[in-house]
């Protein structure tokens, strides 16, 4: 399994970034999973349902399942937040995990920039940025670089500048 992370202010493009690599990286015959950092406090489950009332209730785990998909919803209850080498132990083997967020992590990064956001480029203050996908050659740097809009291009980034997952988790 590889691994990958893109890391962008808010509102760069990562998410539409990794919809439109997703399906290129699949065509090239690869089995891709995501995950993501959550900034805020977040919910999948919906108060009201059966799930729901489960965890309210005080259910450490529950685990929703039906034909088309199943999901496990782990309450934290004061624990502390898991790592990144945590959660990627609970997925299931594929070619490529691409990870959003988790800054602070060792994993080499795919910096996500868009000028019109305003904010700093990542990359001269991280050095886990191994290339760059923006909407403008970056300036001062020698680091790859691929077009934001061509998904093709960041997918050989992504390619070429993951690594091996059970290497990195040591």
């Amino acid at each position: 399994m590889q691994l990958i992370g893109l890391a962008g202010w808010s509102g760069a493009g990562k998410t539409t970034l990794l919809t439109r690599l997703i399906p290129c990286l699949a065509r090239r015959g690869l089995g891709v999973s995501t995950l993501k950092h959550a900034h805020h406090r977040f919910d999948v489950d919906m108060p009201g349902k059966d799930s729901w009332k489960h965890r309210e209730a005080g259910a450490r785990q529950v685990l929703v399942a039906s034909e088309q998909r199943w999901a496990l919803m782990t309450e934290l209850r004061g624990a502390p937040e898991p790592d990144l080498r945590f959660l990627l132990s609970r997925l299931s083997p594929v070619d490529l995990v691409i990870v959003e967020g988790f800054k602070r992590d060792s994993l080499p990064k795919i910096e996500v920039h868009r000028v019109e956001n305003g904010k700093p480029w990542l990359h001269p203050e991280d050095p886990r940025i191994a290339a760059i996908a923006s909407d403008v050659r970056p300036p001062a740097t020698d680091l790859p670089w691929a077009p934001l809009d061509d998904a093709d291009s960041v997918a050989d980034l992504v390619q070429r500048f993951a690594v091996d997952a059970a290497a990195w988790m040591g």
